[in-house]
């Protein structure tokens, strides 16, 4: 067959069984098809350069693939090689985050040697907005730096170009789970804005390293523009320097020298020195082939007469040609047709590689995100539990019953939380991490403790005292409006996306790991009363009068209304030091009897008969002076108090005393 050398539009239509497909390699600046036969792609035409990482787009859809494995592994898998042994390539997925026009896009096509459809805004609706409005993928290949071992072989940084407008956080969230690495691109005359500051707290909840970028230094008077870098260089350093990434890089550059209508023969900024920046603070990224396969889809399309095709990243195990593979959202089972990255037809890949999985043919529309994984291995939960930390920016408490928007991978739903914690004599116990033991009890908080949520009360105590005491560890009780599918053991995200997006405030107010999630849609009746979160209750009384050395009557500890005989039996103990019982109720009126089973001392006899007395007097209308001083000084009631815990999902309802 021929091949013709054209260029694709980026709203081409799906090609038809016998042209070229979605694989695609450059020759001449013209992208070169590659004919796709019997489920595998045909060879590429000799002499032709790297293939693009992308596929023409469906109907607004794109096509991306992704990084070879690391260390020089054959792509045909653990059994052996077919075709030529790919070169050693280990790959590293580098995020590009910032606020809206910092140059992110021009920045990633200035670092880009290889891009895809998906990349540098080419959907028809980021073009008529003029702003990223999904995620782009595109490669940086270059040489391997010594401190990633010995040996020939390339470095390749997948480049994961964020949006940045506040409305797509979802999007934003969902791209910064999949990176090892992150760029945070700062326009240098405007320097922090608010959707880089949440993009710096994003970053910090999921990656270890950061390289800080200062684009447009093109827009800074030549005269001044060194000492205009430095200042920012300063402000951003003294920014960082409470945060993990404190000491990080940072670079300025140009990525786009004149704005985005500028000729494309104005040459970048300080790129050559980013991208040894970059090289350096590459690292052998965690990476196991074992486990369920599991892979974040964020494109899909079909190609007619060969398949569905879905690009994403691998966020654990392995896949090869040939696997079955399960797509939850669907509830579908499909085969491994073939699979590519960026171009490069391979017969596997595991965890952290960014690849192209064509399966037998679904509709694309029905899956534009989501998770594909090994079949029977991810389920749909209704709620869960969560160990979480509150972001720190996050302005006021964290409440329980409160909704928040909570992100899980790709998805983001609405959800109600309820904080729970140890039991105070176990705040400072040392907890399992990512292990929830159901034997435990917790105790009910009515929000997320925190220095910040403290009363003033206990804030002067606690000075007093010494340290504020927190718990090490808090979890909280996920309730999603509408099921989600995840796997075990993942980051979750909680944000108040509905404030006011023009605000200088922090959204995203906590972060956590799912522990264990419900399946059943009863959860409430068959799975939270194994969960043994209590609340600690705390009335209090007054002694009425004494019946006799054994028994006194109380009053005020319960309504009129209640019913006292499920009360009775529980402990009871006076501010003068007496173990009680509560024996009954006494009249219509509230009032209770209690029995003292080693009587009541001498002192509370005399200090209940004076009370006694007062009182009497007082009926009579007749108290002098003198009688309302020596109330004051000595006639303080004797109080009843009743300490116990009630389980928040026990259905009986039973009240505990230790």
């Amino acid at each position: 067959m021929a091949i013709r050398a054209f260029r694709y539009p980026a709203e081409i239509a799906p090609p038809r069984r016998g042209c070229p497909v979605w694989a695609a390699g450059r020759a001449g600046g013209a992208l070169v098809p590659i004919p796709w036969r019997s489920g595998r792609p045909a060879a590429a035409p000799s002499g032709s350069a790297p293939a693009l990482p992308g596929a023409p787009a469906a109907a607004g859809g794109t096509a991306a693939a992704g990084p070879a494995l690391p260390q020089g592994r054959c792509r045909a898998g653990p059994g052996g090689c077919s075709g030529a042994m790919a070169a050693r390539v280990l790959n590293v997925n580098v995020g590009v985050l910032g606020h809206i026009d910092s140059g992110k896009t021009a920045l990633a096509r200035a670092l880009s040697t290889t891009g895809s459809t998906a990349a540098f805004d080419r959907a028809p609706q980021s073009r008529a907005r003029g702003i990223t409005l999904d995620l782009g993928f595109s490669c940086l290949r270059t040489a391997l730096p010594p401190q990633l071992g010995p040996g020939p072989g390339e470095l390749q940084l997948t480049l994961v170009d964020c949006p940045g407008h506040a409305s797509l956080i979802r999007t934003i969230i969902g791209g910064a789970q999949i990176i090892d690495l992150m760029m945070l691109v700062i326009d240098v005359t405007k320097g922090m804005q608010t959707q880089s500051a949440e993009c710096l707290v994003i970053g910090q909840i999921a990656c270890q390293k950061m390289v800080v970028v200062l684009n447009k230094i093109d827009l800074l008077p030549e005269g001044k523009r060194q000492s205009a870098i430095e200042k920012m260089t300063k402000k951003m350093q003294k920014t960082l320097e409470n945060t993990k990434f404190s000491g990080c890089p940072i670079v300025a550059v140009a990525a786009k020298p004149g704005g985005p209508e500028a000729p494309e023969s104005e040459n970048p900024q300080g790129i050559s020195e980013l991208i040894e920046v970059l090289k350096s603070q590459a690292y052998l990224p965690s990476r196991d082939p074992s486990g369920h396969f599991l892979m974040a889809v964020d494109h899909c399309f079909s190609i007619k007469g060969q398949g569905t095709v879905m690009t994403g990243t691998i966020l654990s195990g392995s896949v090869s040609l040939g696997d079955n593979v399960e797509i939850p959202a669907l509830k579908v089972t499909k085969r491994v047709k073939s699979m590519q990255m960026f171009h490069t037809p391979v017969t596997y890949a595991m965890q952290g590689d960014r690849v192209g999985v064509c399966v037998t043919q679904f509709d694309p529309k029905l899956l534009e995100r989501g998770l594909i994984c090994t079949p029977d291995s991810l389920h749909t939960i209704h709620a869960a539990i969560i160990s979480l930390k509150k972001i720190q920016y996050f302005r006021g408490a964290l409440q329980t019953k409160a909704k928040f928007h909570i992100t899980v991978g790709h998805e983001t739903v609405m959800g109600r939380v309820m904080f729970f914690s140890p039991a105070p004599a176990n705040f400072n116990e040392e907890i399992q991490e990512n292990v929830f033991d159901f034997d435990k009890d917790y105790l009910y908080q009515e929000q997320y403790l925190s220095k910040d949520s403290v009363s003033s009360e206990e804030n002067k105590e606690n000075d007093q005292a010494g340290e504020v005491q927190l718990p090490k560890q808090q979890w909280a009780l996920l309730e999603f409006e509408k099921p989600v599918t995840c796997p075990k053991l993942c980051l979750v995200i909680g944000s108040k996306l509905d404030a006011d997006i023009h605000a200088n405030t922090c959204r995203l107010a906590f972060h956590g790991v799912l522990l264990q999630g419900m399946e059943d849609k009863n959860y409430t009746e068959t799975f939270l009363p194994k969960l043994k979160v209590y609340k600690q209750k705390h009335k209090e009384g007054q002694v009425e009068r004494v019946m006799d050395d054994y028994s006194v009557i109380g009053r005020s500890l319960f309504k009129k209304e209640t019913n006292i005989q499920i009360f009775v039996g529980l402990k009871v103990k006076l501010s003068t030091g007496e173990d009680g019982i509560i024996d009954g109720g006494f009249g219509q009126s509230g009032k209770f009897k209690i029995r003292i089973p080693d009587g009541l001392k001498p002192d509370t006899k005399m200090l209940l008969a004076a009370a006694s007395k007062k009182k009497s007097k007082g009926g009579k209308g007749d108290m002098t002076k003198e009688d309302e001083s020596s109330k004051n000084d000595s006639a303080q009631p004797v109080t009843i108090s009743l300490i116990f815990k009630r389980y928040v999902f026990d259905t009986q309802k039973k009240m505990i005393q230790s």
